[in-house]
């Protein structure tokens, strides 16, 4: 699939894909079930951690100073990457990182690439250009297998398969294997297991991502709670890593960090099942390992964010899905309605910086209620909530807004600015929303607010505003106050010297 085809698919259909997730009863139940679960288990966890703002703070110093120095630690990296015996490419684009793993695989003449869980293999659309070449690319990670059984993409960062139960699963997996299996946890996962045990044997090139790399020795740093990718990375004769240029560390002492924010705010565990740091291919003397390591550090317009006061620190991600579980608009559409390969809070502002494309893809920031609960999650405090506004500020100055938008709000910065207009339009509004009123409320607004009217009811307007009552009760107490007042001074000195003459 081609960046253009990409773009395409981002950026169209996203109202309809909206309202197919909303009409789709159980893909809801299903993402807020398991959403909930991972929200409980991570509070439960950062509580018994102990000051878990100390450590998010800790995480956000950590991965704000890699990112201003990224420069330095990205050579530091790279350097201690080949003195290991690793080999490292720089690739610009998408593009680009897609030529080099193709020039890898037809040096190695690769018939077969078993992938670990990598994000940015999906960000470059990795698997259909191996299958354009005949190259054959088999996702070993459970969730990413069963999803690739089905055609799908994934749908949350960690559990691509959220939207899947056990009763789709074991009809997927009948197909593949032309047996009927029972929807049970043990036996699916068993034949997924016995499945893929044969990819590893036979596998040209282990394909991995990269969670962190540690500057300070040139190790690549993966956790999963499978063992899949300890098997990816060390079975097949060369191992190759993808990595985000962003996704790095100074030490290991930062590493025990981000470890710590990634696990409990991922999945509510203290660590990961398996962790692993590989430093270079297999030594002399080694049993295990791949004879050959390669790494590809992708850019694809995270450089871009680079010294930008509002939306660098987006490139402090560390992908635990954290935000996602919290986000009221993903718990309720799930991650597919967002058409692009990271959804969310953090999709909906990663894609369109990453794309560079404001026109499409900057429709995703207005997927969000701007409720603050992602900033609130982010083990690595990113405020994606206000990026959001910036992003939808950015479009708006870009005259990418629909022109009734753009119309509806000159209208509405004229009228409010002017105190006559407005009167007039506030008096106006009470007769005009007559049609639309069923016992007090408005149930089926016209243009934009049909949108709102379709879940919740809007309240009618008053005949009289607040403002009208205001003044009418200041207009009364004014009134009131002036015919019961006292005789004034000058009233009661002219009486008193009428008395006196009288007197005289």
């Amino acid at each position: 699939m081609s960046q253009i085809e990409t773009r395409q698919l981002i950026g169209s259909g996203l109202k309809q894909r909206t309202e197919e997730a909303l009409a789709d009863d159980f893909l809801r139940k299903a993402v807020a079930f398991t959403t909930d679960k991972l929200k409980t288990g991570k509070l439960k966890a950062t509580d018994d951690f102990g000051d878990w703002e100390q450590w998010r703070e800790r995480g956000r110093l950590i991965r704000t100073h890699v990112i201003d120095n990224l420069d330095y630690y990205l050579t530091q990296f790279t350097d201690n990457v080949s003195k290991a015996g690793g080999h490292v490419y720089f690739c610009c684009t998408a593009d680009e990182a897609v030529k080099t793993f193709m020039e890898l695989a037809e040096k190695r003449k690769a018939k077969l690439v078993a992938k670990g869980k990598s994000m940015v293999s999906e960000e470059i659309h990795l698997n259909h250009h191996l299958e354009d070449h005949g190259i054959e690319a088999i996702e070993t990670d459970l969730g990413e297998y069963i999803l690739q059984l089905a055609k799908e993409t994934p749908s949350h960062l960690i559990i691509p398969a959220i939207h899947k139960n056990k009763q789709q699963i074991a009809d997927l997996f009948n197909e593949e294997s032309g047996e009927s299996f029972p929807p049970e946890t043990r036996v699916l996962a068993d034949f997924a297991r016995q499945k893929l045990r044969n990819y590893f044997l036979e596998a040209d090139i282990g394909l991995t991502g990269c969670n962190f790399g540690v500057a300070e020795s040139g190790s690549i740093t993966l956790v999963s709670n499978e063992g899949n990718g300890r098997m990816v990375s060390t079975i097949p004769k060369s191992h190759v890593v993808i990595m985000g240029m962003e996704r790095l560390v100074p030490t290991f002492d930062d590493l025990e960090v981000v470890l710590n924010l990634l696990a409990r705010s991922a999945t509510g565990q203290k660590l990961t099942t398996y962790t692993s740091m590989i430093t270079g291919p297999r030594r002399e003397g080694e049993l295990d390992g791949p004879e050959e390591l390669h790494l590809i550090v992708l850019d694809n317009g995270r450089s871009e964010q680079l010294g930008d006061p509002v939306f660098q620190e987006v490139l402090n991600c560390i992908r635990c899905a954290a935000c996602l579980n919290v986000c009221p608009v993903y718990r309720h559409v799930g991650g597919h309605t967002y058409g692009s390969v990271y959804s969310g809070p953090i999709g909906a502002v990663l894609t369109p910086l990453l794309q560079q494309d404001m026109k499409e893809a900057g429709e995703l920031a207005y997927a969000s209620s701007l409720c603050g609960a992602c900033y609130e999650a982010c083990p690595v405090k990113i405020p994606l909530h206000d990026m959001l506004v910036q992003l939808r500020n950015r479009k708006v100055k870009m005259g990418l807004t629909p022109f009734a938008e753009r119309t509806a709000f000159k209208t509405f910065q004229t009228v409010f600015g002017n105190v006559k207009l407005y009167k007039v339009a506030m008096n106006s509004a009470y007769y005009l929303q007559k049609p639309f009123i069923s016992k007090g409320f408005i149930k089926k607004g016209p243009g934009p607010m049909s949108g709102w009217t379709q879940s919740r009811f809007f309240p009618m307007k008053p005949k009289e505003s607040f403002r009208d009552k205001w003044n009418k009760l200041q207009q009364e107490m004014k009134s009131s106050a002036g015919s019961s007042a006292a005789p004034s001074v000058t009233s009661s000195a002219d009486s008193k010297k009428r008395g006196e003459h009288h007197d005289h």
